[in-house]
């Protein structure tokens, strides 16, 4: 089937205000508002990547038993493995000006493409309310260290599973974050390029205050793995990069959200390339550090309790001694006070900017797409909001192997397969040519649904479900499942693919 006349068509010429599946929100972006250039994109990744999950990140690792190079060894080679499906689905969006909810519909259809959406979209739900419950605490951190009293406000009551000072700090903090993505996403762009510097010589000041307070680098930098053998070590690393890749599986699919706004392909290439990679790693260092100075500082506090920041914090700010010590880490007031407010700026700044950046501006479209006419961008990130908080995410943070193994292993899982399926779709079968304008039409060449990329996707995602109800502990299953579970994003992707590409092949589908 050969292209229509209006393949490539200008944006800004398209007039499809009538049809059901147009909004503004989800319209192509026209070629005079995309201005985003490569330090836009770096600062977006930079933004996103200073935050505390990737601290967490960092610091799981390290608690599971890995040695610093180890543990920047997986980090490093998982976002530069990441980085690929990234800017291959990056490139549909600077060229077309198209939403990933759009660019959805040339593989799955122009209904289908709910199936896609809404699926990343329940993922950011998730990821925001962690978010915001991070930064709650940070909040809470700081007026218990204000107010002592704070702490035991509410006495033994809980709501939906949190102490009161924690669910107040929450709910302020879930607020903060509704309230500045409905300004809009110029409001984001500059917003991104003053936090992203200032985080970076945020998590220096703690590293460096750490690190002389302690007197050392701590025990990760002098003992030798825990792993006795290589077979040891793999059983750890295998799914530890698959939580790595799956860490940032999310922007992997709707990535064209922000590079529809990028002035051209190096650009935004360019940007995330820089971005990324060095970003994470560079992060990622400063956390192991924080972890194990942490571990000289605190020698009474379980090794796996420190891989969480916000909990080092309470016990650096705390006016009681922690653990193993006879007074408080800080004996002044007014020094506790400073550095718990110097702490509530760098979390509440890295948080809201990637919240916003990774965990709205994505479900919002999605949420927008089921239905344009009646839902727009502003209501979808409400939607957001109410569903982060019914997730009760500080249930996915109560370990490290909660965390890497059930959580980012678990949803790579469902997003690899879609990945697999939309890059096979863009790059091998249509040969990075759309027709914007049946993107928008019920009844277009991309149909309303593709049953080839909804069975593609139950292929990709049958093989992961049985490890993965061992992992989250609901059943037991044979060896052989809990073994390819952690390669869970990896194989998902490949068999969809695959699976996809066959299938329209033998529909006798060429574009």
């Amino acid at each position: 089937m050969q292209q229509s006349a209006n393949a490539t068509a200008d944006p800004d010429r398209l007039d499809l205000a009538g049809s059901p599946l147009w909004s503004p929100d989800l319209a192509p972006v026209p070629a005079s508002e995309r201005t985003w250039t490569t330090y836009n994109f770096a600062a977006l990744w930079m933004g996103m990547a200073h935050c505390i999950p990737t601290y967490l990140l960092a610091g799981g690792l390290v608690a599971q038993g890995m040695n610093w190079w180890q543990a920047l060894l997986t980090i490093g080679l998982g976002n530069l493995i990441v980085l690929v499906p990234i800017l291959l689905n990056a490139h549909p969006g600077t060229k077309y000006g198209i939403p990933f909810p759009v660019l959805a519909r040339a593989s799955f259809g122009t209904i289908g493409a709910n199936v896609p959406a809404i699926a990343r979209a329940i993922v950011a739900c998730g990821w925001f309310g962690i978010q915001t419950y991070l930064g709650g605490e940070a909040m809470r951190v700081f007026l218990v260290a204000v107010s002592p009293e704070f702490a035991t406000l509410g006495g033994e009551a809980t709501v939906l599973g949190l102490a009161v000072p924690s669910a107040i700090c929450f709910g302020f903090f879930w607020l903060v974050n509704i309230g500045i993505i409905l300004v809009g996403m110029d409001a984001l762009k500059h917003f991104e390029n003053w936090a992203a510097p200032l985080l970076m010589a945020m998590a220096l000041w703690l590293l460096v205050w750490l690190v002389m307070r302690a007197g050392d680098l701590g025990p990760t930098f002098r003992d030798a793995s825990r792993f006795d053998s290589l077979g040891a070590f793999w059983k750890v690393f295998v799914p530890s990069l698959t939580g790595m890749i799956g860490f940032w599986a999310t922007l992997s699919l709707n990535i064209p959200d922000f590079t529809r706004y990028g002035k051209g392909q190096r650009e935004q290439a360019w940007g995330q390339a820089l971005g990324l990679p060095t970003t994470m790693i560079a992060f990622s260092a400063m956390a192991v550090v924080i972890t194990s100075a942490s571990q000289s500082l605190l020698k009474g506090v379980p090794p796996a309790e420190l891989w969480d920041p916000m909990k080092v914090l309470s016990f650096v700010t705390s006016p009681s001694a922690p653990p193993g010590m006879d007074a408080p880490i800080i004996a002044s007031d007014a020094a506790r006070l400073l550095t718990a407010l110097l702490a509530l700026v760098g979390v509440a700044a890295a948080t809201i900017s990637t919240n916003i950046a990774a965990n709205i501006v994505s479900p919002a479209n999605d949420f927008a797409n089921i239905a344009p006419r009646f839902i727009s961008f502003r209501i979808g990130a409400v939607i957001t909001g109410v569903i982060g908080i019914v997730i009760m995410p500080w249930r996915l943070l109560a370990s490290a192997d909660t965390y890497i193994l059930e959580w980012l292993v678990g949803y790579s899982a469902l997003l690899g397969p879609i990945a697999g399926i939309m890059i096979a779709d863009y790059w091998i079968l249509r040969r990075r040519e759309l027709d914007v304008a049946d993107l928008y039409r019920l009844d277009g060449r991309y149909g309303r649904v593709s049953w080839a990329a909804m069975v593609a996707l139950l292929v990709g995602v049958a093989p992961n479900v049985p490890g993965f109800l061992a992992a989250v502990k609901v059943m037991e299953v044979a060896p052989a499942w809990s073994t390819l579970y952690p390669y869970a994003w990896f194989t998902g992707f490949a068999i969809s693919a695959v699976a996809y590409l066959v299938l329209r092949r033998l529909a006798g589908a060429r574009t």
